[in-house]
């Protein structure tokens, strides 16, 4: 299993929106094990919305089976973690503070985003990267 990360929803409409992008390759590393993505409820849901939302990828490669058939794949990969306390780091955006917190409770060291300035608040967590998928593939060299 690889290094345990929360993989924001974000990433997972610009892994749709590209074929060839580093948000794509950011799936395929969790679907072939080098990464370990965290879910919990709230990031699901947030997720499974989204994906629903047919307008966001009028101009992308997949088609809406190709995409749910990915998201399902995805998700069986995913680990589930039941968060039992609530955290409150105080982010800017107050529906991100769900994503800080399943990295935490999960024992995540890094949350993949395109939204890092969502993720810079009162409170930080040291031990949880900020990176976008372009990042994290340049520090993996």
């Amino acid at each position: 299993m690889g290094d345990r990360v929360v993989i924001d929803t974000s990433v997972l409409v610009s892994a749709f929106k590209s074929a060839d992008g580093a948000a794509r390759q950011i799936v395929r590393l969790c679907l072939i094990g080098e990464l370990s993505p965290l879910m919990g409820d709230k990031l699901f849901l947030e997720a499974e919305a989204v994906m629903e939302r047919q307008g966001l990828f009028l101009k992308g490669p997949s088609t809406p089976e190709d995409r749910r058939n990915v998201f399902h794949a995805y998700l069986s990969v995913c680990r589930w973690v039941n968060i039992s306390f609530l955290w409150r780091p105080n982010l800017p955006d107050e529906g991100d503070n769900h994503v800080l917190e399943l990295a935490l409770a999960g024992g995540a060291g890094m949350i993949i985003t395109h939204n890092i300035i969502d993720f810079t608040g009162e409170l930080q967590s040291p031990e949880v990267k900020i990176l976008t998928p372009g990042q994290y593939l340049r520090q993996k060299r």
